[in-house]
């Protein structure tokens, strides 16, 4: 008889097939309810500092713009090492997240500015829509990894688990992981704007995870509507029963619209109240943004100083 936390790590699709099946609805009313909610709860003076910063940590600071260059990429770089050069003790961000062919200038740029402990997150298996052949994906992500690429943010084929081929989902997931190995974390993006419900939300979280995803990603960025308050809810109840079921912990990230101090602050509240203390590191969740840290830092100087920065405070990104 196979146990359900053996349903989840064994390895095998017709295991997980199964376990999927069992899974009960999400109740689209109440995920609704407590995420609204939750949305709702304030925290103190003496803690938003504190929100503040460890939203900072959190940050995959973002570029994924065919305008990139070197020099946009070497900017955020230096944003990503000392968000505010007037004040050292701001944390440094998550992670620097670009494309493939601006790894290599990210993480040159990182190791000579003293960022060495800043991963880099490549977007990979042609982003933003998955549609290519294994044989491409594959490709990408080794040139990443290649590259300096630590974290591999894989998109998944939403035709596939949408048509039920469950299938090519799992198996691709399976291979990028092993070309991952040891040399990089594996976060596996949902696109949840096209999922369209809460249960396949909840669905391909638990297939990610089982086909061995370090993160499971709310969207790329690209598509509306993305890490929207309920889906979050839904991916971090599934990490917390994943967890509950195999002993093992499994990060989320949302991308996609949040960029003020109170969006990144509501996300903390989630995930205190749905994972639990356990997730509110860098380790286990992530914000991919690009403005956000912008508004970040202007909430901490008022904070700090009683006065917000002029026009010059922060950079444009």
């Amino acid at each position: 008889m196979v146990t359900t936390a053996g349903a989840l790590t064994d390895g095998s699709l017709s295991s997980i097939k199964g376990f999927l099946k069992t899974l009960s609805p999400v109740d689209q009313v109440g995920a609704d309810a407590r995420a609204a909610m939750l949305a709702t709860r304030s925290i103190k003076t003496a803690s938003k500092k504190w929100a503040i910063d460890m939203a900072i940590s959190m940050i995959d600071l973002t570029t994924l713009e065919g305008a990139d260059t070197d020099g946009k990429v070497k900017a955020i770089c230096n944003k990503a090492i000392r968000p505010d050069p007037t004040d050292p003790s701001v944390p440094h961000v998550g992670a620097i997240c670009v494309y493939n062919d601006m790894v290599s200038v990210a993480r040159k740029h990182l190791d000579e500015s003293g960022g060495h402990d800043i991963p880099v997150a490549a977007v990979s298996t042609a982003f933003p829509s998955g549609r290519a052949s294994l044989e491409v994906k594959e490709r990408d992500t080794k040139d990443a990894i290649a590259n300096g690429a630590t974290e591999i943010d894989m998109v998944i084929d939403r035709g596939a688990f949408l048509s039920g081929d469950l299938e090519k989902v799992f198996s691709e997931i399976v291979y990028i992981k092993s070309l991952c190995g040891d040399k990089a974390h594996l976060k596996v993006i949902l696109e949840t704007g096209e999922l369209v419900t809460y249960d396949n939300v909840r669905k391909a979280s638990f297939l990610a995870m089982a086909a061995g995803a370090d993160f499971i990603k709310t969207s790329t960025g690209k598509v509306a509507p993305a890490a929207t308050a309920p889906v979050v809810l839904v991916m971090l109840e599934a990490v917390r029963d994943f967890h509950q079921m195999t002993g093992v912990r499994i990060g989320v990230k949302p991308a996609g619209g949040i960029r003020t101090t109170k969006d990144a602050i509501k996300q903390l509240v989630l995930v205190k109240e749905t994972a639990g203390d356990e997730w509110l590191n860098p380790e286990l969740f992530r914000i991919g943004a690009s403005a956000l840290l912008n508004d970040l830092l202007m909430q901490r100087q008022k904070l700090t100083s009683g006065h917000y920065g002029g026009a010059n405070y922060v950079t444009l990104d």
